[in-house]
């Protein structure tokens, strides 16, 4: 497969102010030693400082700095997978500018001014440059090249398909953020070149402003910012790197040790994505910005690479993905969004309740993690309709239905105070059975009409309890299952409100637990054995009193299931660079395994578009759902061949 990731280095080199061939020897030096990046970002004015103040206008200054970037120039004809961007002050017939300086390949390939000069709390910019605002279209003669200048300049490199724009220091702050233009113009990689003083509080501001922006441009941002051995006459640099993708940050450092180099991965194909799922970033790109041709490398230098040569790569760079996508790592924040997870869903199922007008609810509860979530969901959403009643069923089949999970149904719902009601269901369904044909008995492996039948027998009652009573079936299926198709059609399939439809497995069991550690007592212990049982929908007999059915035995572990479902749906990777993530997620696992794992998952998730064609509503959670209506939109009869041939090749 073509390999989609390239790795920035923001540098904060070893400075002494003013002196330019010092600070050029120390660039270089890092040049050579981080030359596997496919750019290197140094800060603003990195080849002289930026404290010069008015030694900005020596002429030897100028014309050191001059011989500095050939210097640099030079080395590029020997690494000429790097593209470098450098920060200099530039003099120009009409003054002297503060440029992004971009080298490559024995070139300078363009020259970006900045536009915005600080001259407030401490900074005198315009006291020495000026502003890059109006230069558009013009060239400036350095050695025997005429070098592209001014802030209408994009760098591409063709072959890999990759553009990047330069923005200089504070210009990411103006309203009219060049930045926001670079992006919409086909800017993939944004680099800032800064040399920002510390205050209180400045700094927090300033990774919120990246991370927001690189999420609203679809783009990763690069910045690296002047450090602590420039003049701290008036203030102190930190040597900021930050890095941000599509919204999530990478990293963030200050006050490192020079010299110091933050090595950041970008994943282009996620960028790529981003931008094409998003119908409102339209690009404006009508010819304004000039083209400059680069040469940058991908990840380990390799245009083409299998997915255990990508995996070795990935954790070559210290990249390690995370086996549960839908789940925070972070403790506190994980809670804070099991919360809110409930907070969504519970306020979905009062606002339905409302515009029905009712006021009772009825579900069945088995003991299992998605019944337990969806009348925490009923509880919760009784305190925001006090009157609210819930009616909540258990519905055992005797020689299938466990005591463990009939004791821990019969548990949460007398601890959650709800109408604790029970039908068995196992004569009736042996009548039914026989009545077409089919046997009292569980015909063994395969049986799904015994095992759907359990499952629709339910679902009947439920739905004639809720008629009964004037209430609202509330259904307990999660996007695990939906995405797998693990669910009876027309029986725990349907629903009259489906408060789990957006929930995956791997979050569920997050938020039954959290739900009970922040309570005591009684409920607190049933929904630490709920979430301890094995998965299973109790439809078969089970082996003297144990769990026979586990879920998991039939569909693969639910965490690699989720695993491929959020970063299919969310980021489009192809089945091959799938197979890559989950190799280094999952280290323990052999690349067989995860094949045969993430061939069942694309199988049963085309095949089972059916059952979500038709699925009942639902609250929206995340950046994921599987709802006909406002989710995932794909036909019944879609085929799933070119997947499973990719999968076949691997």
């Amino acid at each position: 497969m073509k390999n989609r990731m390239i790795k920035i280095g923001a540098v904060v080199p070893s400075l002494r102010v003013a002196d330019i061939t010092t600070n050029t020897d120390n660039i270089i030096e890092l040049i050579r030693k981080y030359r596997d990046c496919g750019i290197l970002v140094f800060p603003e004015l990195s080849l002289c400082g930026y404290t010069c103040g008015d030694l900005f206008f020596q002429r030897i200054l100028l014309e050191e700095c001059r011989n500095g970037m050939e210097k640099i120039r030079e080395l590029s004809e020997e690494i000429t997978k790097t593209t470098i961007v450098v920060g200099a002050p530039v003099k120009a017939d009409d003054g002297i500018y503060d440029c992004a300086v971009v080298i490559g390949q024995g070139q300078i390939k363009g020259i970006v001014p900045k536009i915005n000069l600080r001259n407030h709390s401490g900074y005198s910019e315009n006291s020495f440059f000026k502003s890059g605002k109006k230069v558009i279209g013009r060239t400036l003669r350095i050695g025997e090249e005429n070098v592209p200048f001014g802030i209408d300049i994009l760098f591409r490199d063709e072959y890999h398909e990759v553009t990047f724009g330069a923005v200089v220091g504070s210009d990411l702050q103006l309203a009219d953020d060049p930045g926001a233009h670079l992006a919409l113009s086909g800017a993939e990689i944004l680099v800032n070149l800064s040399a920002s003083g510390e205050s209180v509080g400045h700094r927090q501001a300033l990774l919120d402003t990246i991370k927001t922006k690189s999420g609203l441009y679809h783009c990763g941002y690069v910045y690296t910012s002047a450090g602590m051995d420039e003049s701290s006459t008036d203030m102190v640099f930190t040597g900021d790197t930050i890095g941000a993708c599509a919204g999530k940050l990478l990293h963030a450092q200050a006050y490192p040790e020079r010299p110091y180099c933050a090595e950041m991965v970008f994943d282009l194909d996620m960028i790529v994505h981003e931008r094409d799922a998003d119908d409102s970033f339209v690009s404006e790109d009508e010819g304004w910005y000039r083209p400059a041709e680069v040469t940058v490398s991908m990840l380990g230098q390799k245009e083409e690479v299998t997915a255990e040569e990508l995996c070795g790569l990935m954790k070559d760079a210290g990249i390690q993905y995370n086996r549960f996508p839908f789940v925070p790592e972070k403790e506190e924040e994980r809670a804070q969004r099991c919360e809110e997870i409930l907070r969504i869903q519970a306020n979905g199922l009062a606002t339905r309740l409302r515009a029905i007008h009712m006021k009772n609810v009825v579900l069945g509860v088995s003991g299992g993690l998605d019944s337990t979530l969806a009348l925490i969901v009923c509880h919760e959403t009784r305190k925001l309709i006090p009157d609210l009643r819930i009616i909540a069923y258990t519905l055992p089949s005797q020689g299938n239905t466990t005591d463990t999970t009939y004791r821990n149904a019969v548990g949460l719902m007398e601890a959650l105070n709800t109408d604790v009601r029970e039908v068995a269901i196992k004569e009736t369904v042996q009548k039914h059975l026989e009545d077409i044909g089919h046997g009292k008995e569980y015909q063994g492996e395969g049986d799904v009409t015994y095992e759907n039948a359990q499952a629709r027998m339910r679902t009947m009652i439920l739905m004639d309890a809720a008629n009964m009573e004037n209430a609202l079936v509330v259904g307990t299926g999660d996007l695990s299952e939906l995405a797998l198709g693990w669910c009876t059609y027309n029986g725990d399939h349907m629903s009259m409100y489906d408060v789990n439809a957006a929930v995956p497995k791997t979050l569920v069991q997050y938020i039954c637990r959290d739900y009970a550690l922040r309570h005591e007592g009684r409920l607190r212990e049933v929904l630490l054995s709920i979430v301890d049982t094995p998965i299973s929908p109790e439809l078969v007999p089970n082996a003297q009193g144990v769990i026979a059915q586990k879920t998991e035995d039939h569909v693969g572990k639910y965490d690699l299931n989720d695993f491929f479902l959020y970063h299919m749906l969310r980021y489009g990777y192809s089945p091959e660079k799938l197979l890559a993530m989950a190799m280094n997620a999952y280290p323990e696992l052999t690349k067989d395994h995860i094949k045969e794992a993430l061939l069942r998952f694309v199988r049963r998730f085309f095949t089972q578009q059916f059952k979500r064609s038709c699925m009942p509503d639902g609250p929206k959670i995340g950046s994921i759902s599987l709802s006909p209506r406002g989710g995932w939109h794909m036909p019944s009869d879609a085929s799933a061949e070119v997947f499973i041939r990719e999968i076949g090749r691997l």
